[in-house]
């Protein structure tokens, strides 16, 4: 069970943390109705149910709206640059495998300059949780189209005819590049993503969980996505085979773990070979 309430202590005597036990002194600045908000507190209820101590988890971000995160956090955290949050999680997670790392990205800093690093996160399968709030357009800089907008949204900035090219479709891109769990929750259900963020990060692996999360400041269609998602109708699978037919014919609004793959997460040895400062100094000598 969740404490709500504030930090108490069990009949054991042990310290119970709470959801805002996770929430650092900074208020958030996103804008109203922005499904981020619902996103902090659904992190910070997942936190909670797992009962990890604030200095067992590490949250590294890139930039945008959705990257603000680390900093409302009572966690370690690092806001790195643009598109690059996942090797320095990927750094972090090999060289502190006791450490339980989320990466927080958008569309746009996960899948248009990050996209590099997305596939090869997913191929590499290290054992973190990666989080993208998808609001299908870049809200930061006020508008513009971004990898998973419609071709024929109209309301870009940049774009005002629709970008007339098809959406990147990042389940379908993660499930071929090698992420061992893929879901989906909604930015405005915080209960309801808490489970599945909370099996995410339990997952062996790389795991990938795409959050719809609106933003009503530049796309008011996106108030109907709450009325529109809807659990996805099969349980998830770990064949790739049928959760590739599954994505492709995805149509962006089920919910839920959507497959759990059984790949060895990947982690090398790090035993310490110091060599002694003259060996090193010889190695560099011209």
């Amino acid at each position: 069970m969740i404490a709500t309430t504030g930090t108490h202590l069990s009949e054991g005597g042990c310290q119970i943390m709470a959801a805002k036990d996770y929430k650092s002194g900074v208020k958030p600045v996103w804008c109203p109705g922005c499904g981020d908000y619902g996103v902090l507190l659904s992190l910070t209820k997942t936190l909670a149910e797992l009962q990890l101590s604030p200095e067992q988890v590490s949250v590294i971000s890139g930039i945008g709206c959705s990257s603000r995160i680390p900093a409302y956090l009572k966690t370690y955290g690092f806001h790195g640059v643009h598109g690059r949050a996942l090797p320095l999680a990927t750094g972090l997670k090999v060289s502190r495998p006791d450490q339980t790392v989320i990466v927080a990205s958008g569309d746009g800093d996960g899948f248009s300059i990050g996209g590099n690093h997305f596939l090869h996160a997913c191929r590499r399968n290290v054992n973190l949780t990666y989080i993208v709030m998808d609001n299908q357009l870049y809200g930061m800089t006020k508008g513009q189209a971004s990898p998973t907008s419609e071709p024929d949204w109209e309301k870009g900035k940049l774009t005002p005819g629709g970008t007339g090219i098809n959406p990147f479709h990042p389940l379908v891109v993660g499930l071929a590049s090698g992420a061992n769990f893929i879901a989906r929750v909604s930015g405005t259900d915080a209960n309801g993503a808490v489970p599945i963020l909370k099996e995410a990060i339990e997952h062996p692996g790389f795991s990938l969980v795409h959050i719809l999360s609106p933003c009503i400041t530049y796309n008011r269609d996106q108030l109907e996505w709450k009325k529109q998602v809807r659990q996805a109708p099969v349980a998830a699978t770990s064949d790739p085979a049928q959760a590739a037919r599954r994505l492709m014919t995805d149509d962006n609004l089920n919910l839920g773990v959507l497959y759990k793959g059984d790949r060895k997460p990947y982690q090398p040895d790090l035993k310490a070979q110091v060599d002694s400062v003259e060996v090193l100094e010889e190695q560099f000598a011209v």
